[in-house]
């Protein structure tokens, strides 16, 4: 008999776990049978999968992933500019660069991205990307934000964003709620220096965070944002949120998800969302880095699964680890 302990949480995840003991091969494995119908029908769990590397398909809209009325998951891959300003009306906006660089150009300064980075737009700021092999993930959600950790960098105003870049009109597209296919207010054309010289006169700055550790960076209202960075886990301690789905993105290095719904080995460009009331741990023996978005309500994936979780026995178990 395994005994292994689970951290029960609930969100924001401020106060202590309560640590419970539990037989593992009952944790994982089916029920009793009961006499009533208590449980709705639950399929395994299923993977998304985009590849890390970078493919060159020319300009391309956002691909979404996951979505819910308060937040939005989406990637992009992109070499060359965006080619218009987006200013959100209504919603921060998140990002991770998965691979290559990306220049962000913003009224609060221009900053370069390159593979880890995190940084955050203010709802309200104007932006465009230069990209170069770039793939970048995207988070829209409401505010307020608390940033948990302190800035690595700071954007700068540059009167030139980029080499070569020389000022022009561009389109700039107001959108709301969550900046997806369709939620446009208004594009009209606009004076991109005048735009970017709003950074010579306010103090106000986009901050770039980058992290080697286990963190929550970004907290809202409904979501927290982070990242898992682990040498290695034998698995024996399962998390169980009571009231927050999980989505989570293999960043690097492989990892097995062990979960109530399923066992799944994860490779980088994997994605897989972990249901309230789930309990789940990690095997991997090697290092192993992947971000975690928790949400206060359900998170629909919208996105084609790749793969699907399967049982697994005790046994098969402990032979992984």
């Amino acid at each position: 008999m395994g005994i292994v302990h689970e951290h029960l949480d609930a969100f924001p995840f401020t106060e202590p776990p309560m640590v419970l003991e539990r037989r593992e091969e009952l944790l994982i494995g089916e029920p009793l049978p009961i006499r009533a119908r208590a449980l709705r029908d639950h399929d395994p769990l299923e993977v998304v999968h985009f590849s890390p590397e970078y493919v060159d398909r020319g300009r391309t809209h956002p691909k979404g992933l996951f979505q819910s009325d308060s937040l939005r998951m989406e990637i992009q891959t992109m070499t060359g500019r965006q080619g218009f300003y987006h200013r959100n009306a209504d919603v921060e906006e998140f990002s991770y660069q998965v691979t290559g660089s990306r220049v962000l150009i913003s009224e609060l300064g221009t900053i370069t991205h390159t593979a880890g980075d995190f940084s955050r737009i203010p709802t309200g700021v104007a932006h465009d990307n230069l990209g170069d092999g770039d793939i970048h993930l995207l988070f829209y959600s409401p505010g307020p934000v608390v940033e948990r950790l302190p800035a690595t960098r700071t954007a700068e105003y540059l009167a030139t964003p980029f080499p070569g870049w020389e000022p022009a009109v561009q389109n700039e597209m107001i959108t709301e709620m969550r900046g997806g296919q369709g939620e446009g207010i208004h594009v009209a054309a606009a004076d991109e220096r005048l735009l970017i010289d709003r950074a010579k006169r306010t103090d106000a700055r986009l901050r770039l965070v980058r992290c080697g550790q286990t963190a929550w960076l970004y907290e809202t209202p409904r979501i927290l944002i982070g990242q898992v960075v682990a040498e290695s886990s034998d698995g024996r301690v399962f998390r169980r949120h009571l009231d927050a789905d999980e989505i989570q993105y293999q960043a690097g290095g492989t990892r097995t998800l062990v979960t109530q719904r399923g066992t799944v080995e994860l490779v980088p460009g994997d994605f897989v969302r972990i249901p309230r009331g789930v309990a789940f741990t990690g095997v991997h023996s090697e290092p192993s880095t992947h971000l975690a978005v928790a949400t206060a309500e359900a998170m629909p994936q919208v996105a084609e699964a790749a793969k699907k979780a399967r049982a697994i026995t005790p046994a098969e178990l402990e032979a992984l680890r």
